[in-house]
């Protein structure tokens, strides 16, 4: 079992903006094979630092659900209005340890 980690730094402000997005996001997700098992907000460190986790049975469940996701329609009108909030982001893969 893998954990992914996308970690955003919003743009000063946006936090409650992007929170917005998430309930629309997750019902896309879902469709694609993406099962969410949470959404972080910061509370020490960097301000407006939102994370979306996720879990999978492995890679490659991950790319195929990433590949049919990024390629659809309704994903990429989410995407667009979820960018401009974002300054930067990374990914963080992790094996999950039983």
């Amino acid at each position: 079992m893998i954990v992914v980690r996308n970690i955003f730094q919003l743009k000063f402000g946006k936090a409650k903006d992007a929170k917005a997005l998430i309930k629309e996001n997750q019902d896309i997700m879902k469709k694609y094979g993406h099962t969410t098992s949470r959404f972080l907000t910061d509370l020490t460190g960097e301000f407006y630092t939102f994370v979306m986790e996720t879990t999978y049975e492995n890679l490659t469940a991950f790319e195929k659900s990433s590949q049919d996701a990024m390629g659809a329609n309704d994903f990429a009108q989410w995407y667009g209005k979820f960018v401009p909030l974002v300054e930067s982001g990374r990914r963080e893969i992790l094996n999950l340890v039983d």
